[in-house]
């Protein structure tokens, strides 16, 4: 049994939004689709699986750049795992990197928030700000 689904349809199947499965089309990362005669967009269970790799790419934290390129690997009949498994090594490099400066962040903002008087005084003697203006007198 073919699968025919309007792009609402689709939407709803995927918890995509309809606009979003627009922008997906134009920016090439899922083929544009066939019409019917009335001139409703028309999807197939291939779009339908597209649309769920995207947005479980997207849980993993791949960009839709990098989403694009795994699906183009998907469709290399000479892939194989080694080339996915490199990309998600790659991803995960970049979140431990992502971790590590969101882990100094917190150090520092914690830091300035604890020196903060968080009283009635003036805005001369908030750490934060005065950070914020690097460290000038106000």
């Amino acid at each position: 049994m073919t699968v025919q689904l309007t792009i609402g349809k689709l939407a709803d199947a995927t918890g995509v939004s309809v606009e979003t499965i627009r922008y997906y089309e134009r920016r090439g990362i899922l083929p544009k689709p066939g019409r019917l005669s009335s001139g409703y967009r028309v999807y197939g269970q291939e779009s339908l699986l597209q649309l769920k790799f995207i947005k479980n790419a997207q849980t993993l934290g791949f960009t839709l750049r990098e989403t694009k390129e795994l699906l183009s690997i998907t469709e290399d009949p000479d892939a194989d795992c080694a080339r996915i498994n490199e990309t998600a090594q790659a991803k995960l490099k970049q979140i431990n990197e992502k971790l590590k400066l969101l882990r100094k962040i917190k150090r520092n903002l914690t830091v300035l928030a604890e020196y903060c008087p968080a009283d009635d005084q003036p805005l001369s003697e908030c750490s934060i700000i005065n950070h914020l203006y690097g460290e000038r007198e106000m």
